[in-house]
This record gives C-alpha cells, sequence and structure tokens, in this order.
C-alpha cells in the first residue's frame, strides 16, 4: 500500500500545540509553525483502525496492560534493531520526559551532579533544575558544519557526576553517534559509576546508511544504562502518551517501578496500548515510506540552503525530522534572530538558546511536514534574508 505523505491535513482548532499554541509562543498567529516535533502527516490507518475499534467498547475503565504490550516491543526491537529484550526489563511511563524526570528523582538526591550535552533537547534541563540537581555541562564541539564530543572534558566533567542523560540520537543537531563514540562514553561513566538515561526516542529514525546502535547492546552496559523508547515520534502517536523503559538491571528496576507506583503513574491509557502494539505488529512498511519521504525533504532543504541562501548553513540530520540550522552568517543578536524569523520570515521554528549553551545563532525546523508547506517555508525565508540586502 502507498501512503500519501503529501496530503495537508488541517490541524487548527484540534487543541493541536503546534497549531492553537502560536500566539501564545510567537505573539502571532500566522506563522507556519514547524517548531514541535510531531508530524504534520496522519497517524497510520492500522493504528486508527485499532484504536476505533477499541473505542467501539462503551467502556474505558482501568485497563491492563496484557502480554500483547511488551511482545510487540520485544518483536519490534528484534526487527529493526536486531537486539532480543527480555521481558522482565520493560517498564511503563506515559512519556519519554516523565520517565527523566522519574529517573532523576530516583537515582540522585538533591544538590547531586546530572551531567548533559548542549544543545540538547530542553526539558533535560528542567528535569535536573527543577528538582534541585546541579546541573553540568558537556557542550559539543562544532566545527565545519557538525558537531562531535568533546571526551577530556566529558570525562572531567563525568568525574562529579550521579547521572549522565544522553540523546541519542541527538535531538537538536541530529547526529547518530557510532560505536566507538558510545563506547567511550559507557567505559568513562562506568569508571566513574554514573547512572546513565538514554533517550532513544528518535532510534527508528535514520536517515543514512549506518544504523542506529541501542546503547544497552554494548558489552557491559546492562549495569548502568537505562534506556527510553516510544513509538510517538515514529508514528505520530504523542498525544497518546505511551512509553516504556528497558533496565536490565533488577535493582535500578525495582527503584524505577517503586517511584512510578508511587507517583500513581503507572496505569496509563487504553488508547495508548492498543496504538503500540498495533504500530509495532504493522508498522514497518508505513515506517519505510516514511524515511523515504523525509530523506527527500532533508535533501530538498539542504539543497535549496545552499542554493538560494547560503548565509544559512544546514547540518545534515543522521536521523530524526528535526533539522538544526545555523544563522551566524546573519550577525543577528539571538533577540534579532528571533524577531526576524517570527516577523520577518513568518516562520514558527524552535529558537536555538533553548537549547542552551550552543545554542546561540541557531534555529530548529521541523521537516515532518508536506513537501509544499517546506517548499513554501523555504521561500518564505529566502525572501526575508534577500530583504537585508
Amino acid at each position: 500500500m502507498a501512503y500519501n505523505f503529501d496530503e495537508i491535513i488541517k490541524r487548527e482548532n484540534t487543541n493541536c500545540v503546534k497549531y492553537d499554541l502560536r500566539k501564545e509562543y510567537f505573539g502571532k498567529e500566522d506563522v507556519m509553525p514547524l517548531w514541535v516535533a510531531d508530524m504534520d502527516f496522519a497517524t497510520p490507518d492500522f493504528i486508527r483502525e485499532a484504536v476505533i475499534a477499541r473505542a467501539m467498547h462503551p467502556i474505558y475503565g482501568y485497563t491492563l496492560r496484557n502480554d500483547e504490550f511488551p511482545d510487540s516491543i520485544i518483536s519490534w526491537m528484534k526487527k529493526r534493531h536486531n537486539w532480543q529484550l527480555n521481558k522482565e526489563w520493560i517498564s511503563f511511563s506515559p512519556g519519554i520526559v516523565p520517565a527523566l524526570n522519574m529517573c532523576v528523582l530516583a537515582y540522585s538526591n538533591p544538590g547531586d551532579k546530572i551531567l548533559i550535552q548542549p544543545p540538547v533537547y530542553h526539558p533535560f534541563f528542567r528535569a535536573i533544575k527543577d528538582h534541585k540537581r546541579q546541573l553540568i555541562t558537556n557542550e559539543l564541539a562544532y566545527q565545519n558544519e557538525a558537531y562531535s564530543i568533546n571526551f577530556e572534558d566529558f570525562e572531567t566533567k563525568a568525574k562529579e557526576a550521579r547521572i549522565f542523560i544522553l540523546s541519542h540520537p541527538h535531538n537538536p543537531v541530529g547526529r547518530l553517534w557510532n560505536q566507538e563514540e558510545l563506547s567511550r562514553m559507557l567505559e568513562i561513566c562506568k569508571k566513574h559509576e554514573v547512572i546513565i538515561l538514554s533517550d532513544e526516542i528518535h532510534s527508528d529514525l535514520i536517515l543514512g546508511k549506518e544504523k542506529h546502535i541501542p546503547l544497552l547492546t554494548l558489552p557491559e552496559a546492562e549495569k548502568q544504562v537505562i534506556s527510553m523508547y516510544a513509538p510517538s515520534k515514529t508514528f505520530n502517536l504523542a498525544g497518546l502518551s505511551t512509553s516504556f523503559l528497558i533496565i536490565p538491571n533488577k535493582e535500578l528496576k525495582v527503584i524505577y517501578d517503586r517511584m512510578l507506583d508511587n507517583l500513581h503513574m503507572g496505569l496509563g491509557n487504553i488508547f495508548g496500548f492498543v496504538a503500540l502494539q498495533a504500530a509495532y505488529t504493522h508498522g514497518e512498511e508505513w515506517l519505510e515510506q516514511l524515511l523515504a519521504y523525509l530523506r527527500g525533504n532533508v535533501d530538498f532543504l539542504t539543497e535549496y540552503i545552499r542554493n538560494h541562501i547560503p548565509r544559512v548553513k544546514v547540518i545534515k540530520p543522521e536521523a530524526t525530522y528535526l533539522v538544526w540550522l545555523d544563522f551566524k552568517d546573519l550577525n543577528m543578536t539571538k533577540e534579532e534572530l528571533r524577531n526576524f524569523i517570527i516577523h520577518k520570515a513568518g516562520l514558527g521554528l524552535n529558537d536555538g538558546p533553548s537549547f542552551g549553551p550552543g545554542g546561540e545563532g541557531f534555529q530548529r525546523i521541523n521537516v515532518a511536514t508536506p513537501r509544499s508547506l517546506l517548499q513554501t517555508a523555504v521561500e518564505r525565508l529566502k525572501n526575508a534574508i534577500g530583504n537585508l540586502g
């Protein structure tokens, strides 16, 4: 079956964060919203049909997760990542961000230091600061439109840390960390007894020829790594609040499950369970078509900007549908750049400084949208930069 990713679906007035919060977030409603990390594509038909079938039952009471929930996860991980999970390793969370917060509470105390690698997904910062932990950073090195890890600084910081939160693949810079990088980070964290929380929510969205390497598949990772996954980015299910953690270490899993239970967050929701199971059971063909379309969008964006807007640089992602754009050649302050993007280009993008140190001069654009809309967006940007003279 061929899926249509060119279809434009109206999302206004559906309580959609991306569209219906534009005035609150950008100060105006007529910006093109290419910010929040969900897709403007229809959730696959086989997921909608499964949800509708469950919705036809007239009672939506307290619901258990049956064996289909972990079994579908195990099957998906084997098919997509050649990774054989044990059912006993799987724990539930209503989302990756709640999981990060619960893990910070479960595995650290106020005043403990937690390490992250900015510019990085902004909820990482809040998961640390909101619970009175100390933030320490290993800022990614940026050179020749590419990002790498400063390992000397990483080890210096890891010596002080209780927890390291890894974005893998990395949001927003789009890096797919390779075997050598992952092994070195793991080795350093093992040496200094640092727990690793690995956010792998974008792991199905690989754009190049390389494969995603689940951190827990590395030798001796099981002692201190907790990996977090969800079908929400892959299949456009963010509104169903369903994700899961892989925790092979029995002691760490008991601690997490106790925290989940203490906060009364373990039940989840009926439709999230149904959607996850349908996605992981029937989703491979749809995902392959999605990835082909996303690659096309990234290539279109890259070529258009290279040919028509050379003052902007594209950090071409190896994974995710989020693209990091370098506007430093415009020589604008962060306030000037944000105002320019919103009021002159008419675009709603994610502001680079919200991702922490290293974010100034950058914007993040979401390309999981019909290509015709992406073309309109880059044409707006071209005209706005052309008017600068």
